[in-house]
């Protein structure tokens, strides 16, 4: 059987090389854009893109005979996954194509920040010349704070520890052994805020990394650190950034990514600060990057094409499983429990137990791929998947137990997942009760039902009168709405548990204030 690709970006020419190598027709033309391109990829069994292209349902649609999309890179932001799913059309990317280009551009920043090599260069250019005005600093002997240490940011600590900087870090996913193989010490991210000269992120953008460093937490910086990042622009507050360096807790920042790209307005504004230097997302735009994921990213599609193997899709799991409606359910209900979950669990938590009760048991492997997909997708800088979810879960030395049961429990179908570490929060179970209708119905032995979704603050509290009114008046003063809530206690007067699903992400500032009320512990806000 033969087939035919298209290829719609800038992708380096070995992908065509690849192609035909394996007998697959294939043709280049990157600009096509509109009314050409929806008619003109009606024939083609896959398409090769980069950044340029959207591939949103429209496309899709248009596409009749489309079977896979590659991505030559990492991101896949600009194709519809769940739009490619239910058309059964396959899509990959090629992780680790970039890692080395992105780990080196990462060093190049950090050692411009440190000599103040492009505004020496502007000065020279210029006819300027005043050396005294850009005296740098060594790295040698400093310590570099890495936040996410995946691939990308375990090859910036090997770089870096060569040139004599001490390296930390803050992944709530690393393991020790993985920690300490690279010579690496853990930290909490504000202890780690504290002690580091340098700071780099190598992260996903969530709700739980967006704004990660801005004027609320800088009180905790070590003065005069530098700012780098190369991984997804919003991490870094980014109306922050001139503010941080004319406030004196930030003295120099590097930009490779922005919230929008190219950016406009008022960032650009920002970017003018003559302490920040700024590239326009190079961290993968070397030639050797370049060959490496687009011979990658046609050796996976052929292989996929010929039913070979389907390394690096990211759906394929999910494709398989498209067609069983009855699976559906309780894959959506363990990637929201897993979310949920990470947000309750005891930091730095590696061992976790899966307990699977009722029918849903059958499919115990895949929902703990489900389950895996929710729980790392918050910490990860990758895209987490059911196909490869486990893996990122063993490379970070994550211990997971699988327990089955096909008898029902108080309800028909029961997903539990126990964190094996200290803390207050040690397992929380959830069920399906009916069309998009999923809840968590136990914490820690107390009942309680909670649906899963939105914004939920959760806490544990001293059993007695006044409790809820108390954590109510407060929100009430910080202009926080209540949408519903839920208790549930084990004994009378003893300690109860609280759940409030409110209209909006509460602020640390604010959360802070509610854990002033006297008797709330263990309070958590979880975003789903």
């Amino acid at each position: 059987m033969s087939f035919n690709i298209l290829i719609l970006d800038n992708v380096h020419p070995c992908a065509e090389d690849v192609f035909e190598q394996r007998g697959i027709e294939v043709t280049r033309n990157h600009e096509l854009n509109g009314e050409e391109l929806y008619e003109e990829i009606k024939g083609y069994d896959g398409i090769v893109v980069r950044s340029s292209t959207t591939v949103d349902e429209r496309l899709l649609d248009a596409a009749e005979d489309l079977k896979v999309v590659g991505r030559a890179g990492v991101g896949v932001d600009n194709i519809d996954i769940p739009a490619a799913t239910a058309r059964g059309v396959l899509v990959m990317n090629t992780p680790d194509g970039n890692t080395v280009s992105t780990a080196e551009h990462t060093c190049g920043l950090m050692l411009a920040l440190a000599r103040n090599i492009p505004q020496s260069v502007e000065k020279v250019k210029g006819g300027g010349w005043n050396r005294k005005e850009y005296t740098g600093s060594e790295v040698h002997g400093k310590t570099l704070g890495i936040i996410g240490l995946g691939k990308v940011g375990s090859e910036v600590a090997r770089r870096m520890q060569e040139f004599g900087m001490a390296v930390k870090a803050y992944d709530p996913y690393a393991s020790k052994k993985q920690a300490d193989h690279l010579d690496v010490e853990l930290l909490e991210l504000d202890e780690l805020l504290g002690e580091v000269d340098v700071l780099t992120v190598h992260t996903p953008l969530t709700e739980q990394t967006k704004d990660l460093i801005s004027l609320e937490n800088a009180d905790k910086f070590r003065k005069g650190m530098f700012l780098i990042n190369c991984a997804r622009g919003g991490i870094y507050k980014e109306e922050d950034l001139a503010d941080l360096i004319d406030e004196g807790y930030v003295a120099g920042i590097a930009l490779d990514v922005y919230s929008e790209e190219p950016p406009t307005g008022e960032l650009v504004e920002e970017l003018q600060h003559p302490n920040i230097i700024c590239t326009p997302h190079l961290g993968a735009s070397t030639e050797e990057a370049q060959e490496k994921v687009a011979r990658q990213v046609a050796q996976q599609m052929a292989d996929a094409l010929e039913k070979k193997n389907f390394k690096g899709s990211l759906n394929s799991k999910s494709i398989s499983l498209i067609t069983n409606q009855q699976v559906q359910p309780y894959l959506q209900l363990a990637e929201k429990l897993g979310s949920a979950a990470i947000q309750l669990a005891p930091e730095n938590v590696h061992s976790f137990s899966f307990e699977y009760s009722g029918s849903c048991a059958q499919y115990a492997d895949v929902l703990t791929d489900s389950i895996l997909t929710g729980l790392l997708g918050h910490h990860i800088s990758e895209a987490v998947n059911l196909i490869n979810a486990r893996h990122f879960a063993e490379e970070r030395g994550l211990q997971i137990k699988e327990i089955k049961s096909d008898q029902g429990k108080t309800y028909n179908d029961l997903i539990t997942i126990r964190f094996d570490a200290e803390g207050p929060y040690q397992q929380i179970a959830a069920s399906v009760f009916g069309e998009q209708d999923y809840r968590i119905v136990e914490i820690d032995g107390f009942g309680i039902e909670v649906l899963l979704e939105g914004d939920i603050v959760m806490y544990k509290n001293v059993d007695k009168p006044g409790m809820l009114a108390g954590v109510s008046s407060t929100m009430a003063e910080k202009n926080i709405n209540i949408g519903s809530l839920s208790l549930g206690r084990v004994a009378e007067n003893d300690h109860a548990i609280t759940a409030v699903s409110v209209d909006q992400k509460i602020s640390d500032v604010d959360l802070q204030s509610i854990r002033e009320v006297e008797g709330v512990e263990a309070l958590r806000s979880v975003s789903l």
